[in-house]
This record gives C-alpha cells, sequence and structure tokens, in this order.
C-alpha cells in the first residue's frame, strides 16, 4: 500500500534493485546490524558501510568524499550517539551537536548525489513528555519533551524536519521511521551508556552469577514502556521503503507496553536470578507512559512478529554468548 505524498514529490513506491549501492550509516549499532542483516536476507549483494574509525560521520568532507565514492542510490540513516537517561542528562551537549552533525552531513552529501530513497530513524523521544497514548504521529511538537533527555530529542527532531526539507526543496522522496525503545543483538550494555532493558540485562546476569540477595533498580517502576526488536524494525525500515511515500513520519512499534517492573521482573526469571529488588525512588523516572499509534503502518500492511517473551530470551543469549566483546 503507498500513500500519496502531499508536498509535491511524485513517487511511487516499489521494489528496490537488489544489485544497486545501499549505504546503512551505523552499520555496526544495534539499528544498523539489524538493518545490514535484513538486506542480506533480502538478497542485496552491494550493501555498504564504514566503521566510525574508517568513517568519522561529524566531518563533513569525509562524509561528503564517502559518497562520492561509493555512489549510493539508497540509504537507511541509522547512526546517532545514543544512551540511557544517565549519559543523556550528564553530557546533553555531546548528543545534541554530535547528533545534528551526523544527519546533517548525510543527508547534505545524499542531496548532492541525489540519492533515491533515504530512511532516517528517528526516535520516539521526539514526541511531548504528556502526550496522550498511544502517541500518534500527529502529536509532534503539540508540548514540551522529556526533560531528561530534551536534547538528544531536538537532535531527532532536526533529523525528522530535515527530511521534510528535502522533500519540499528537493522533491527527493524521502522518508522517516519513529521507532519506539528497542532492543536486540549489538545493543550497549555498558553500565554508562545502556538504556533501561540491556540494563537490566546486564544487572540480573551479574546478580545471579553472583549469588546477590539484592538488586537495585533506579525510579518507582511504574513508567510503562513499549519495546521492539531490532530485527521487527529491521524489517519495518525495507517495508517502508518499498511500500510508503509521504512527508509524515510512521511510528514502528507493537502496539503494547508493560510496566519497568514488569519488565524487571521478566528478564530476573529468564536470567535466572531469585533474589528481591528493590526501586531507588530518589532516581528519575523519566516520561509516565511512551507507547506509539502504529495504525498508519498497520494500515499499510506491516506489523511486528516478535513476541517480548522471545525477544527477551533471545537477547538474553546473545548477551551471554557475547560476555568478552560487549560494549563497555
Amino acid at each position: 500500500m503507498s500513500v500519496a505524498p502531499d508536498d509535491g514529490v511524485d513517487f511511487e513506491p516499489g521494489p528496490l534493485n537488489r544489485s544497486a549501492t545501499f549505504y546503512v550509516a551505523g552499520h555496526r549499532g544495534t539499528v544498523g546490524s539489524a538493518i545490514m542483516r535484513r538486506l542480506a536476507t533480502e538478497g542485496f549483494t552491494s550493501v555498504v558501510g564504514a566503521s566510525s574509525a574508517d568513517l568519522d560521520l561529524t566531518d563533513r568532507d569525509a562524509v561528503f568524499a564517502y559518497f562520492a565514492r561509493t555512489k549510493p542510490r539508497y540509504v537507511a540513516l541509522a547512526a546517532a550517539k545514543v544512551g540511557g537517561i544517565l549519559a543523556n542528562t550528564t553530557c546533553p551537549v555531546d548528543f545534541l551537536t554530535q547528533n545534528v552533525q551526523i544527519q546533517a552531513n548525510v543527508m547534505d552529501a545524499a542531496v548532492e548525489h541525489r540519492v533515491e530513497r533515504l530512511v532516517f530513524v528517528g526516535s520516539a523521544s521526539i514526541y511531548p513528555r504528556l502526550a496522550d497514548p498511544p502517541i500518534s504521529e500527529d502529536a509532534l511538537m503539540t508540548g514540551p519533551l522529556e526533560p531528561t533527555n530534551s536534547a538528544y530529542a531536538i537532535a531527532k527532531l532536526a533529523g525528522v524536519m530535515h527530511v521534510q526539507a528535502v522533500r519540499r526543496q528537493y522533491e527527493l522522496p524521502w522518508i522517516s521511521a519513529i521507532p519506539t525503545n528497542l532492543y536486540g543483538p549489538n545493543d550497549n550494555f555498558s553500565p554508562q551508556g545502556s538504556h533501561v532493558l540491556p540494563a537490566l540485562i546486564r544487572r540480573y546476569h551479574k546478580a545471579a552469577a553472583s549469588g546477590l540477595d539484592t538488586v537495585t533498580n533506579w525510579g518507582t517502576g511504574s513508567p510503562r514502556r513499549e519495546f521492539l526488536h531490532v530485527d521487527d524494525l529491521a524489517a519495518a525500515v525495507l517495508y517502508m521503503l518499498e511500500q510508503y511515500d509521504g512527508p509524515q513520519q510512521l511510528n514502528v512499534g507493537t502496539g503494547t507496553d508493560v510496566t519497568i517492573r514488569e519488565l524487571a521482573e521478566t528478564i530476573a526469571g529468564i536470567a535466572g536470578y531469585d533474589g528481591a529488588t528493590e526501586w531507588d525512588t530518589s532516581k528519575p523516572d523519566g516520561t509516565p507512559q511512551k507507547l506509539l499509534d502504529t495504525s498508519k503502518l498497520s494500515k499499510a500492511g506491516w506489523a511486528a512478529s516478535i513476541s517480548l517473551e522471545d525477544g527477551l530470551r533471545s537477547t538474553y543469549a546473545w548477551y551471554r554468548e557475547h560476555l568478552d566483546s560487549l560494549r563497555e
């Protein structure tokens, strides 16, 4: 199902050329690596990426030179500086400037080389803190952002606006995907940089392995969160590129949420931890509830297929298999 744009872009979505060059920015990250796996499964034969050691995406000249060499026809912009509440509240300038630089450099280079299709992977943090759940795409810029990650949210909001501006000025059929909270292989499990789900996996695994009697988590455990496996997001990204066109960002999620307390209990069980869990209520909870309205993508014919229980079990298994090489 294609959705007609309302910004003058004349484009009909359809199957992508499997032999054309497809650049995945951030191909070693959680999202980018999932997109790489999906493209390989779908038969794409010319997928390229560059590690941060080989290409600094905040270096504008280097990014433009990379595009001149590789000449991609398609781009998935999944590169970003990400982190949990602690990292966001400690280093907001880094999250704002680095993400804006990455997005502007990649998209400006893509414009110069007239990349046919680009999908920008944003974040649900762009929506107001107290937007009524489930949060629809129309809630954008209707209220204040969550203070604990507002700098990151502003950067991601700039990315969505950049895509819309390119559509208006250059009439290129680019799109934005807004996923809910993500998890899966290649996630960041470090104490300083992880989001809530990988942080809980690490914490309960170590507690079970060490025989601890008590685990202490941040906040009250009452906030509700929706979680999407990155392999589902990767499937949605390709589906959108082939089935959707329009200026408005599309939400990607499961349509269901759980409390952080429920999530912790499930992960504790999977990790084999049978001790007590305490909650440090002096620490912030963040947004009370973050559940996306995914009806527009659902009407376009796509739905998530990995249950939270199955996704948590496979992610924990991946974590245990890669303990010696995890990002710290």
